[in-house]
């Protein structure tokens, strides 16, 4: 990654006066949720490399906006940092009525740090073994196949929406209170299809209880390489991943910003990071300048705002 000398030239005042004491970590998600897990496996690197302590602080509730909202009040000084997810920043705003923040101005970004793909998952008794026979077996059966999901509005509802969408498919929707319910009703085949993180799904396929037909993001992934893209089957530019990604409160400095992105992208080259992330099932981004990551984040929640109007999805 190339770091712009104009910045540090200009900024030498963050290299030494942040971090000054401990920095506050806000996930706005319950402790040992998959976000939780993500910020102390780096936030536990980045301390290591600064010398000075990251506190992570949850702060669940309202499907992340709580901590969020909470993080977005903050002080734009260094130290409080929100380590959240794709719900907070590119879902929520068009699900949530008069949220409480703005996602696009109230925020700072910082970083892209990684990625969770899902698998569709189909129950073995639908008889398709590939997404090309799942979409001529649904166009054939209009209105007979459905989908679960971890509940309405969440990225397991979004993802079935987007796939029914895109494939020209007519499904019904299942919510349930999270995937693990949902999946002996696909084993059973009660429900026949279900966009499932990939570190939960994969035992169920490997041990044959179900099927596994393609993954959700742009390339293969490591967890699953026998698997293709959902965009290598059929829907050509279909991609979905929840996304991880460090914010800062609005009016954070440049230099500030740029120090604290790459404290954290040095965090994400190491091994011991890496590792930890992959039993996780996600995938280290790309490296990417803040102003990508923004980027990034904008067009995804133009795609979801999309899914969701056209859907009309609320989230009851």
């Amino acid at each position: 990654m190339a770091w712009g000398t104009g910045v540090w030239a200009t900024g030498a005042w963050a290299q030494t006066a942040w971090p000054e004491r401990p920095v506050r970590v806000i996930v706005p998600f319950p402790a040992s949720g998959a976000t939780d897990l993500v910020a102390r496996v780096i936030t536990q690197r980045v301390a290591q490399d600064l010398g000075q302590q990251m506190v992570v602080e949850n702060r669940p509730g309202a499907g992340g906006t709580r901590g969020a909202t909470e993080a977005a009040r903050a002080r734009a000084d260094g130290y409080t940092l929100l380590l959240t997810t794709s719900s907070t920043h590119a879902i929520s705003p068009h699900l949530v009525p008069r949220l409480a923040y703005d996602a696009g101005q109230d925020f700072t970004p910082v970083a892209h740090l990684a990625d969770a793909p899902s698998v569709l998952l189909v129950t073995p008794s639908l008889p398709v073994q590939s997404m090309a026979e799942l979409i001529a077996y649904g166009k054939a059966h209009p209105g007979q196949l459905n989908y679960a999901s971890s509940g309405n509005g969440t990225i397991v509802h979004l993802n079935g929406a987007a796939f029914a969408a895109q494939a020209g498919m007519e499904m019904t929707h299942v919510p349930y209170k999270g995937t693990a319910l949902a999946i002996p009703d696909l084993v059973s085949g009660q429900v026949h299809l279900l966009f499932d993180a990939l570190p939960t799904g994969m035992p169920h396929v490997r041990s044959g209880r179900l099927r596994a037909l393609a993954v959700t993001s742009p390339k293969r992934s490591a967890l699953a390489p026998e698997l293709p893209t959902l965009a290598e089957s059929g829907l050509p530019g279909y991609s979905s991943v929840t996304w991880f990604g460090l914010y800062l409160p609005a009016g954070a400095a440049p230099a500030l910003v740029e120090r604290i992105h790459k404290a954290f992208a040095q965090a994400m080259q190491a091994p011991d990071v890496l590792a930890h992330l992959a039993k996780l099932g996600l995938e280290p981004a790309a490296p990417t300048t803040p102003a990508q990551f923004a980027a990034m984040v904008q067009a995804d929640s133009e795609r979801w705002a999309g899914v969701i109007r056209q859907y009309r999805i609320t989230p009851e």
